[in-house]
């Protein structure tokens, strides 16, 4: 059951991620992937200043942190690439 609130925590916050940082999300399959990737980074970076969460609200919340900083490096990334 885990593994499902983890897919669903995914796919909620690479939305929420999407609409905060573009104005609209890429699509499900993009928003579960950026929202997986952004869990992992999020738990990474709340775990180097020593923040900690507990509960689907606060894994929410880390996860969506982690989609918008994955979002924000890949708009860097971008813009870099298309000078």
């Amino acid at each position: 059951m885990s593994f499902i609130w983890f897919i669903l925590i995914g796919i909620v916050s690479g939305f929420v991620a999407g609409k905060l940082m573009r104005g609209g999300g890429f699509g499900l399959v993009v928003n579960l992937i950026v929202g997986i990737i952004g869990g992992v980074l999020g738990g990474w970076l709340f775990g180097l200043i020593g923040i900690t969460t507990a509960g689907i609200i606060g894994s929410l919340i880390t996860s969506v942190v982690g989609a918008i900083f994955l979002l924000w490096i890949v708009g860097l990334l971008s813009r870099a690439v298309n000078r």
